[in-house]
């Protein structure tokens, strides 16, 4: 069937017996400690790069900006997952409002950013490994990527299980770190940081005004990838009720931890010793109590859990959307097939080595910006779809509906091109490279995907329903 400049093909039954899911393998409780699990490191490194681009002043900033836009893009998201509850999530959302061209560009966004948020992860993880047992580097990532992919090939029940447990770890070793720095806090610290001779500069922003918009990447790492939980609906109990519960959830915790980590680690270690730290909560501890104590070694050893937590999580979640767009059709079908354990190996191995490939750079710092930028891009797409749909299909069934309609999907929108544009102020040149292997995605879908689309996939189908109802209008 030819549609609006894509082709689409019937398959058999077998097709989809071999592409399956574990249905009912999550309730709302896991699906908070997803959320947050896909976020926790970000507790732990990256955000306090951001001490760099725009000191203390201007990250607090930054993080306020990109928690309002989170928190408002969750409550859209919500919606929208309790109306489109598939393995797609944001691409089954703009593929329903703008068709399959938005569908694509929405899905390869996020696996943009999924399949990159590991491989900085990993670099984080290699910094722990080397202060902890002398050793990381490529040996680590590797090892790290093997013992994780495999776990999550033995299924997404026990995979999401373990996933809250060592989430549930990590979170005792932030308490620890909170609790043991709050003594030392010293307002005075927090503006440390060199002013520089930028116009506007201050000590609260050594960089002046721009320093804030070039901290957003990095404030963004205090909440970056929380949109993940939809890609679960296919494997949740209740997706209507739970989806939103699981991203809301999610959301308000990490809201607290990123208010608490922002002002006890530099305000009790100096906001300048921490902006070029990979390890940055045990660097914090010892400069706070003078050398090594049993607390930065707790920190450090159960803190690794904060990095597995979130590397282990976001792999789940690149798998999910390469499945969906691979069983729809968008990417090789060969990517969908599951396993006997209902696991997709092939969506998990090959993102997986493209990860591990691109750790061995061991910038993490710029690997963020990348993730970055397919976040972006997907957030400003997933949000206008949320107005599409809100003024296009107002009689759709929303179990949840978002506080605020369109004026607050309106307000995430905004700030996410703010962001998109942002990263280009870190460093162009790594957002140029993103942007090239963007295009070289969307040169795939023209040429070749889009004469395959496959009919009878969830998000198809709904689709499929809603433009039905629309020729009846």
């Amino acid at each position: 069937m030819v549609s609006r400049g894509v082709e689409t093909e019937k398959v058999g039954e077998d097709y989809f017996a071999q592409r399956q899911l574990k249905q009912g393998a999550a309730g709302w409780v896991l699906l908070v400690g997803l959320g947050v699990a896909y976020v926790v490191s970000g507790d732990y490194a990256g955000w306090n790069f951001g001490l760099a681009q725009g000191g203390w002043g201007g990250l607090l900033i930054a993080t306020v900006l990109m928690a309002t836009m989170y928190l408002c893009m969750c409550f859209a998201l919500a919606e929208l997952a309790s109306m489109i509850p598939t393995a797609g999530g944001g691409y089954g959302f703009t593929r329903t409002a703008f068709g399959p061209w938005a569908g694509f560009l929405t899905g390869t966004a996020i696996f943009i950013e999924y399949a990159i948020a590991p491989a900085a992860i990993a670099c984080f993880i290699g910094s722990y490994c080397q202060s902890l047992f002398g050793v990381g580097g490529w040996p680590v990532y590797l090892a790290f990527y093997v013992v994780f992919v495999g776990l999550h090939v033995l299924g997404a029940g026990e995979a999401l299980k373990i996933i809250f447990g060592i989430t549930a770890v990590a979170a005792v070793a932030l308490v620890v770190f909170i609790v043991a720095m709050a003594p030392h806090f010293d307002a005075g610290r927090l503006f440390d940081v060199p002013v520089s001779q930028a116009a506007g500069a201050s000590p609260f922003l050594p960089n002046g005004v721009l320093g804030i918009w070039a901290a957003i990447p990095y404030g963004m790492w205090f909440f970056l990838a929380v949109e993940g939980v939809p890609l679960a609906a296919e494997e949740t109990k209740d997706p209507k009720r739970d989806l939103p519960r699981g991203l809301i959830g999610a959301m308000l915790v990490l809201l607290a931890l990123a208010a608490l980590m922002l002002m006890v680690g530099p305000g009790g270690a100096g906001a300048n010793s921490l902006k070029a730290s990979g390890n940055p909560l045990v660097d914090a501890l010892i400069t706070a109590y003078g050398g090594p104590t049993w607390m930065s070694r707790f920190v450090n050893v159960v803190g690794l859990a904060g990095l597995v937590a979130s590397f282990f999580s976001i792999i789940f979640a690149y798998s999910r959307q390469v499945f969906a767009l691979s069983r729809a059709g968008y990417l090789p079908r060969a990517l969908s097939v599951t396993s006997s354990r209902k696991a997709p190996v092939p969506a998990l191995v090959v993102p997986g080595l493209i990860g591990f490939l691109l750790s061995l750079s061991g910038q993490g710092d710029l690997l963020i910006l990348v993730a970055v930028f397919g976040a972006t891009v997907s957030y400003v797409l997933m949000m206008a779809a949320h107005i599409a749909l809100r003024l296009k299909r107002p009689e759709l069934p929303r179990p949840f509906v978002a506080p605020g309609g369109i004026v607050t999907s309106s307000i995430a929108l905004v700030l996410a091109l703010a962001a998109l544009v942002a990263g280009f102020l870190v460093d162009p040149r790594v957002l140029i490279g993103a942007v090239v292997v963007y295009a070289l995605f969307i040169a795939y879908f023209a040429l070749y995907s889009r004469h395959h689309l496959v009919a009878g996939t969830p998000e198809e189908e709904f689709a499929a329903v809603k433009a039905a109802q629309d020729s009846l209008k």
